[in-house]
């Protein structure tokens, strides 16, 4: 049956490399335990059951090589088992705690079988290996996996310094590669941020399609003959698709987005802030507040929030997605009568909203999946965009315009009054790093070959558009800002002793065991 257009579902999973060896507990490294606990293991749940259901269902997902990093590593598999199992704890004595509130002690019972089947599923069922994880589901059909920058460096501000650009694109193909065994064919540019000179290193890269803002492509040159309702050849031969903004509004906008509804669980009124500090000591160690995971009352807009109800939300969730499969139905019927193509329309979103941010996101996401291969097979088919290139090789050529996602659509998020003093820093660290990588290219020694490695790894990890995003929008400011001054300082130590010819491997091993991101990643892309 022909359809009248397309639709993608572009999930980008990303997290900043955040790993402490040299502390047992470390605060920020729970982004990454919250987000495998809260949104990873809960949509390889939903997309396993379709699989298992014979569904034949297209997702594509960006798992970035910071985050892939994450994810692979040792140490941080070991802290997220003890993250769950501190939840399973904490749960178990708020069952104990709650017996004179029967609607309370539901939601704790109701979060202890949570955490238990989290832990299963995470040490059991997959062996604490989600990157195996989601490559199985690749492998099976239903996923097409996409990379990133090595660090999510924010490319546009890298325009002076082409071989740190050109690293963060290969660098990051590369690391893909290896952990799923198989190239990526897509490129998810970090906060989609796009000028011209990046389609060089994503051609180089053997990438072959990258997603730019809406008003990339509007504003693109020739203008565009089917607005972002098509994808679009760039002088380079790779693709851009442009992210949809009608859809994402649905799901994103404060006002009218769908995770605002009141009857929704909230996202921050967690146990770990609301109960008094006599209970509350007993949970966490050394008394310190933070997030449990354990969340007991709807949205709803007045002070004295009313309790979660699980059913409630359950039926409204499946209202909305009833709702966003209905306006995708409209929408690309009106288009097919409209425009001379089969239009596409990507509806792309961060992953972490589905579960962490809007906890009830997974099951969303599951039932438009499922009602876009039942009702509404007539309008539209779940594609990927490497399979709706094989179906539509024949595309206009046209260059985007510079762009991000950010707000007002530039580069004024992370280039601001907060955090622009980063920059001169990076780009000295580039210049150097490239003038290093020049110096020793055809004779460096072991140890030589081992600083410069070490280098890049602390610009890269400097290079993060994580930390100027937080250090403007001021969530972990200071932590952002010390991240940046760390990395740094490294780099300048290192490269100073390279210059020297001082062999202070104390100082590099310590380096390479904090920093160990990317063990094999190739210094010579800085040439």
């Amino acid at each position: 049956m022909q359809a009248n257009g397309h639709l993608i579902l572009l999930l980008h999973a990303h997290l900043p490399f955040v790993r402490h060896p040299e502390h047992d507990d470390f605060l920020e490294e729970e982004w990454l335990f919250e987000a495998i606990a809260e949104t990873y293991l809960p949509l390889l749940q939903v997309f396993f059951k379709l699989a298992e259901e014979e569904i034949p269902f297209r997702v594509t997902m960006t798992i970035t090589p910071s985050l892939c990093a994450m994810l692979r590593d040792p140490l941080l598999q070991n802290r997220t088992i003890r993250y769950l199992e501190r939840g399973i704890e904490i749960s178990q004595k708020e069952i104990e705690r709650t017996t004179q509130d029967a609607h309370v002690q539901g939601l704790a019972k109701f979060y202890h079988a949570r955490f238990l089947e989290a832990h299963r599923l995470y040490v059991e069922k997959w062996r604490c290996d989600l990157i195996q994880a989601f490559s199985d589901l690749e492998q099976a059909g239903h996923l097409e996996l996409i990379t990133s920058a090595a660090t999510h460096g924010f490319l546009p501000l890298m325009e002076g310094f082409p071989e740190a650009m050109r690293a963060q694109i290969r660098i990051g193909a590369d690391y893909h590669a290896k952990c799923f065994g198989r190239k990526s064919q897509g490129f998810w540019l970090p906060e989609c941020g796009y000028i011209p000179s990046v389609e060089r290193f994503l051609s180089e890269a053997d990438v072959r399609w990258f997603l730019v803002d809406a008003h990339g492509v509007f504003y693109g040159e020739p203008q565009p003959r089917f607005g972002i309702f098509s994808p679009y050849y760039t002088p380079n031969g790779v693709a851009a698709f442009a992210r949809d903004r009608e859809s994402s509004k649905q799901v994103w906008s404060s006002q009218a987005g769908y995770p605002g509804d009141p009857v929704y669980r909230d996202f921050y009124r967690d146990i770990g802030h609301d109960l008094p500090e006599t209970i509350i000591k007993n949970y966490l160690r050394g008394g310190l507040r933070r997030a449990t995971g354990m969340k007991y009352h709807q949205i709803t807009g007045n002070p004295n929030k009313s309790l979660y109800e699980r059913a409630k939300a359950m039926e409204v969730v499946t209202f909305h997605a009833q709702d966003f499969v209905k306006n995708r139905m409209q929408q690309i019927n009106s288009l097919h009568d409209l425009l001379p193509i089969s239009p596409v329309v990507v509806s792309a979103f961060d992953a972490e909203l589905f579960g962490h941010w809007w906890f009830e996101g997974p099951e969303f996401l599951d039932l438009i999946i499922r009602k876009s291969l039942s009702s509404a097979q007539k309008s539209y088919r779940l594609v990927t965009p490497s399979e709706y290139l094989t179906c539509h090789p024949t595309l206009q050529v046209l260059t985007p315009s510079p762009s991000s996602w950010g707000h007002n659509g530039y580069l004024e998020v992370w280039v601001s009054e907060e955090n622009s003093w980063i920059y001169p820093h990076l780009h000295m660290a580039a210049r150097r790093m490239t003038e290093a990588a020049r110096r020793f290219q055809d004779r460096a020694t072991a140890n030589e070959e081992r600083i410069l490695r070490q280098m890049a790894r602390e610009l890269l990890l400097a290079q993060s558009s994580d930390w100027a995003f937080l250090i403007k929008t001021g969530t972990a400011r200071n932590y952002s800002t010390i991240r940046t001054q760390t990395h740094i300082l490294r780099f300048i130590r290192l490269y100073e002793n390279l210059r020297a010819g001082t062999d202070d491997l104390s100082f590099l091993q310590e380096c390479e065991s904090c920093d160990n991101i990317f063990p094999d990643l190739r210094w010579q892309y800085y040439v």
